[in-house]
């Protein structure tokens, strides 16, 4: 059903979230295992956090990273990569800031909530494209300023030219297929509504209900791994 529908109807935009992830090995946010235990998130992953305690901050950040360091992409991410090399997929807008879909293959992937593995300076603009080397305090190189995580912290907004092209998408989008994501967070809530009232259909895949399951076209409430392996092997075999 889910190859049917991605075939009829194109140009078909993903939207994942943390569901994605996960089936990776990296937990939720909300998720009460390993580092997220020890922090409070909402100082050390908010910009007045920041602002207080660059280097507490740091050291969650840099515990984060470790724990992607030995991350892989999984099925689900490889499945969305293939179904784009395919020309099946459009784009890819995701919540996630792993860069878990870029080591996939994704190729037009919007990150609407920043990338991790970045840093960017906030006195200057200055942006690391990899802030590992420059770790346990990252310093901009051109003004020395403590250079801050380049996700989107709570307080801050989500980057314009991102949110702006995920919602362009989501309205030209005949099918938005949302993988992983519980739909709680918004603006990127208020994308299938977009999709819906612009003549589009909606299809989830999400292990939990979601509020737009009603109006989904299609609604698999199982692991987006198997899922999106099994409808990328129903289009080889068709």
């Amino acid at each position: 059903m889910l190859a049917e529908l991605i075939r009829a109807n194109q140009p078909c935009v993903v939207l994942t979230g943390a569901g994605v992830s996960t089936e990776s090995g990296i937990p939720d946010f909300r998720s009460a295992e390993g580092i997220w235990t020890r922090y409070d998130p909402y100082v050390v992953a908010s910009i007045d956090g920041f602002r207080d305690s660059p280097e507490r901050v740091w050291e969650f950040y840099g515990l984060r990273l470790d724990v992607l360091r030995e991350a892989r992409p999984n099925p689900a991410h490889l499945a969305i990569a293939e179904l784009e090399r395919r020309g099946l997929v459009q784009a890819v807008i995701t919540q996630n800031v792993d860069r878990l879909h870029v080591a996939a293959g994704s190729r037009d992937l919007i990150e609407v909530h920043g990338s991790i593995g970045s840093a960017v300076c906030l006195s200057c603009g200055h942006r690391e494209e990899d802030v590992r080397p420059l770790l346990p305090l990252p310093r901009c190189a051109h003004c020395d300023a403590v250079l801050k995580p380049g996700v989107v912290m709570f307080g801050e907004l989500l980057p314009a030219d991102a949110i702006d092209r995920a919602q362009a998408l989501a309205e030209s989008a005949a099918l938005l297929l949302v993988v992983g994501t519980s739909l709680e967070v918004w603006p990127v809530a208020g994308l299938p509504a977009a999709t819906l009232e612009h003549g589009g259909r909606l299809a989830i895949v999400n292990r939990e209900p979601t509020q737009y399951d009603r109006r989904a076209e299609l609604v698999v409430h199982d692991t987006a791994g198997e899922v999106l392996a099994a409808c990328v092997r129903s289009m080889s075999s068709s």
